[in-house]
């Protein structure tokens, strides 16, 4: 059996993306919840996810091997073995996410795009502030979208529980480190995976695009 190396895993784009959306969030939860900033930051909190998520959404497509949705989404059976192994005391050392953690990770991401679509429209009678495409809506389709906003963050919060749990047990149970590895890029394999990485050039481009989409929809999208 070959002994463990480290090898490059995770590519700069999706470690930034990854560490950014995580402060953002908790950013937008102190806000929200503990009034942390002035709410105007709230929404432009929101701006800022959207835009990371329509930038992860297309370095899912065309960025690196380890980011794409087409090697870290499987099948039902692969999840079921999976499942298996769960309760296994050792190293696992796959070349991204597991079968249950390529799952996790997409909820995670329909979750908050879900949060940053319903707050385009949401809004907020008492404190007179409305997401910029609050004025395409009646009062009443309003209030149900800020609803869902509002149930939406629950979910959310439940899946992060879920998403630290699995990162705990497996620095715990299964003795991986995998905040290490998103922070360094570099995992322990016991053979190369062979990755291909893609450009920074093709990263920054690609987040100008998405972060000039989000302003142009910001700030013209409205009535």
């Amino acid at each position: 059996m070959n002994t463990p190396r480290k090898f490059l895993l995770w590519d700069l784009p999706t470690r930034v993306f990854h560490w950014l959306l995580a402060l953002l969030i908790l950013l937008q939860w102190g806000t929200g919840e503990w009034h942390w900033l002035d709410m105007r930051w709230h929404f432009y909190g929101g701006y800022a996810i959207l835009a990371l998520l329509l930038f992860r959404l297309c370095w899912g497509f065309v960025g690196s091997d380890s980011a794409r949705f087409s090697r870290f989404l499987r099948g039902p059976s692969a999840v079921l073995g999976y499942l298996r192994t769960l309760l296994r005391r050792e190293p696992e050392y796959l070349a991204g996410h597991n079968p249950v953690g390529g799952w996790s990770v997409l909820a995670l991401l329909a979750c908050i795009a879900v949060q940053s679509v319903t707050g385009l429209f949401s809004g907020d009678a008492d404190e007179a502030l409305y997401g910029p495409l609050a004025g395409w809506l009646g009062d009443h389709a309003i209030d149900t979208i800020t609803d869902v906003h509002e149930a939406t963050k629950n979910v959310l919060l439940a899946l992060i529980v879920v998403h630290v749990a699995g990162v705990l047990w497996h620095l715990f149970v299964k003795r991986e480190n995998l905040v290490a590895a998103m922070l360094g890029g570099r995992a322990p394999l016991r053979e190369d995976p062979r990755l291909r990485f893609r450009g920074l050039w093709l990263a920054v481009v690609l987040a100008g695009m998405c972060a000039g989409a989000v302003w142009a929809l910001v700030t013209y999208g409205g009535r």
